[in-house]
């Protein structure tokens, strides 16, 4: 694979802390950035992502889709040469399980008092 073709990407999570450089292929998707997030996401943390679908990537004021290219994301107006790109990362637990969580502690405040005569 050419040296041109390589990309360095740093990960910056929600408390400041970072990922990284990795050395990614401009063809990587950023699916598979997310994945190797997930795999490589540091102990001690207290937000913890399960699936890479818990993760959003933002990269230049843009959020990434997940069949995007490291190559497609890279600045409209260029970059240092021998710079690192970083990219910031937000966790967000998926809906249906948080509204199912929060059905179900819903449900346990209120009990019922009817009373059938």
């Amino acid at each position: 694979m050419p040296e041109e073709d390589l990309v360095d990407i740093k990960f910056r999570l929600y408390d400041g802390s970072d990922m990284g450089p990795f050395r990614y292929s401009s063809a990587s998707t950023v699916e598979v950035l997310k994945e190797r997030i997930v795999s490589e996401w540091p102990r001690g943390k207290t937000i913890v992502p399960k699936v890479g679908n818990e993760i959003k990537l933002i990269s230049f004021g843009k959020i990434l889709e997940n069949n995007k290219t490291v190559g497609q994301c890279r600045a409209p107006f260029g970059e240092l040469s021998g710079g690192v790109m970083v990219m910031h990362v937000v966790v967000q637990p998926s809906l249906a399980k948080a509204k199912t969580e929060k059905k179900v502690e819903d449900s346990r405040k209120f009990g019922c008092s009817c009373c059938i005569m």
